[in-house]
C-alpha cells in the first residue's frame, strides 16, 4: 500500500494558515476521492478540506483546534499502491537505488524538522518558528532571546500566531509601568490611571453564561482593532430614491424571468458606488505606515449576516467592470453561498471599500466600523416614504417621497472632510440621476 501526504494547501491571499476546526474522518475511516476529511478555519472563512484520492485515513497529525501552516501535512491517507507507487519491474531492477533515494530522503527530512533559521548575521534560532511569527517578531522589534522564550502552545511546543500576539500585548502593558517607575513617588495618580482594570462583571443564578464562538471572537478583535488603527469620522447624505423603487417595481418580474436573478437594491447601490469610486480614486486605498497604496482594482465588499448573527464580508471582484446584470448575479451568488456558509476563502480577500446594507434590519442610518485595511465604509440606511418640499417651475410644494440616508465612515489619517464628503455625495447624485427607461 502507498501512503499519501494530505496537505493545507494555499487558503487564499494573505492568509498562512489556519485552524483545525472539526475532524470529518477518524483514523480507520475509508474515504472517497474528492471526499471531505476535515474542516478548517482561516480568519475570513470556515471550509472543508477534501481528499485528493480514495483511501483509508490511518493518522491524524493534528488534533482539534490545531494551528496548521499552509503546505504542511495533515494526515497520512493508505491508498492502492497501483495508483501510486512504482511497477514491480523498476523495483527489482534499481532496489539498491531506491534504497539509497529513501535513506537520502529520510536524512532530508531529518534536517528540515529542524532548521536553523537566521535572524541576523551570526545568530540561529534553536526552535522552529513558522513565517508568520518571525514576521511579527520583525515588525514588533523583538529580540532572538525573547523570540526563543515564549511558551508555545502548538504541536511539539511550537509558538503559535496567537502566542506572540499575547506575548506582545503582556510586553505593552508592563513596559510602561517599568519605564515610570521612578515617576511614582512624585505622580503616583498617574500611574493608577494607566494600570486599567476590568470591570467585574456579577453573575446571578438567573444569568446565562454564553461562550463566543470562533468567528465572534475573531469580529471583536477586528473591530476594536480597526478603531484604534483609523481615526473614523462620519458623513451622512440623505438622498431621494423614489425613481430607483419606481424602476425596480417596473422591471423586477422581467428582470427574473429573462435573467434567472432576483433584482434587489444592492445591486443599484453598488454601481453607484463603483462609478464614485472611479471619480475619486483617493477613497480606493490603503495605508502602510507612512505610506498610501493606491489600489489598481476596485474590489467592493459586501457585508452580509450569517444565520447564527455574525458578519462576513465577501467581495465583488473588479465591480466597476460589471453591469448592472453582472452585479445582480455577483450579489445573489455571494450572498447565497454566505447564507449556506460556502464561502471559500478566496470570496473574502482582496477587498478595497465596503458596503453594508443597515436599512435591512430597519435602521435609518448607522456608524459603520472600517474594514482594515481600507479607509471607508458606506452604510446604507432603510428606503422610506418621507414628506419632502418638491420644487417645480410653478413652485414648491409638499409630496410623498422614498428617501434613505447614505452614511459614510472614512480614515481621517489619510481621508479629509472634503474628500469624504464629496464621494458620498458623488453616490449620493448617481443614485438621484438614475434613468427610469434604462435597460437592464
Amino acid at each position: 500500500m502507498a501512503r499519501f501526504e494530505l496537505k493545507l494547501p494555499k487558503m487564499g491571499e494573505s492568509v498562512a494558515e489556519a485552524t483545525i476546526t472539526n475532524w470529518l474522518k477518524q483514523v480507520g475511516d475509508k474515504i472517497e476521492a474528492d471526499e471531505a476529511v476535515l474542516e478548517v478555519a482561516t480568519d475570513k472563512v470556515d471550509s472543508e478540506l477534501p481528499s485528493e484520492v480514495s483511501g483509508i485515513l490511518v493518522e491524524q497529525l493534528f488534533a482539534k483546534d490545531d494551528m496548521v501552516q499552509v503546505g504542511q501535512t495533515i494526515a497520512i491517507i493508505e491508498t492502492d499502491e497501483n495508483s501510486v507507487s512504482a511497477t514491480p519491474k523498476q523495483e527489482a531492477v534499481v532496489p539498491i537505488e531506491v534504497a539509497a533515494l529513501e535513506k537520502t530522503i529520510e536524512e532530508a527530512k531529518e534536517t528540515v524538522t529542524t532548521p536553523i533559521i537566521p535572524i541576523a548575521i551570526g545568530t540561529d534560532f534553536e526552535k522552529f518558528f513558522s513565517p508568520l511569527v518571525k514576521n511579527i517578531a520583525k515588525e514588533e522589534g523583538i529580540s532572538l532571546s525573547e523570540l526563543e522564550n515564549i511558551p508555545g502552545s502548538g504541536k511539539e511546543g511550537r509558538v503559535t500566531k496567537e502566542d506572540i500576539l499575547n506575548y506582545i500585548k503582556t510586553k505593552s502593558t508592563v513596559a510602561p509601568i517599568e519605564v515610570e517607575e521612578t515617576k511614582i513617588v512624585a505622580k503616583p495618580q498617574i500611574e493608577i490611571q494607566k494600570a486599567p482594570t476590568a470591570v467585574p462583571v456579577s453573575v446571578n443564578g438567573g444569568d446565562e453564561i454564553i461562550e463566543m464562538d470562533r468567528m465572534r471572537k475573531l469580529i471583536a478583535g477586528y473591530m476594536v482593532a480597526s478603531v484604534q488603527t483609523s481615526a473614523h469620522v462620519q458623513s451622512f447624505i440623505e438622498v431621494d430614491v423614489t425613481n430607483i423603487v419606481k424602476w425596480r417595481d417596473k422591471v423586477k418580474t422581467t428582470f427574473e424571468k429573462r435573467e434567472g436573478e432576483k433584482l434587489t437594491y444592492t445591486p443599484i447601490f453598488m454601481e453607484a458606488v463603483a462609478k464614485a469610486i472611479k471619480d475619486f480614486p483617493m477613497m480606493n486605498i490603503s495605508v502602510d505606515g507612512e505610506t498610501i497604496i493606491k489600489r489598481k482594482n476596485i474590489n467592493l465588499g459586501m457585508a452580509a449576516a450569517l444565520p447564527n448573527g455574525n458578519l462576513i464580508v465577501p467581495v465583488i471582484k473588479n465591480a466597476d467592470q460589471l453591469n448592472l446584470v453582472g452585479m445582480a448575479k455577483a450579489v445573489n451568488d455571494l450572498g447565497g453561498r454566505a447564507k449556506l456558509g460556502k464561502l471559500k476563502p478566496d470570496d473574502t480577500q482582496g477587498g478595497t471599500y465596503t458596503v453594508t446594507n443597515v436599512g435591512t434590519f430597519g435602521s435609518v442610518f448607522g456608524t459603520p466600523i472600517i474594514n482594515q485595511p481600507q479607509v471607508g465604509i458606506l452604510a446604507l440606511g432603510a428606503i422610506r416614504k418621507v414628506p419632502a418640499v418638491i420644487e417645480t417651475p410653478e413652485g414648491d410644494f409638499i409630496g410623498i417621497r422614498q428617501k434613505m440616508f447614505l452614511s459614510h465612515s472614512y480614515d481621517h489619517r489619510v481621508v479629509d472632510g472634503a474628500l469624504g464628503g464629496s464621494f458620498v455625495k458623488r453616490v449620493a447624485e448617481y443614485l438621484e440621476a438614475f434613468d427610469v427607461d434604462r435597460d437592464f
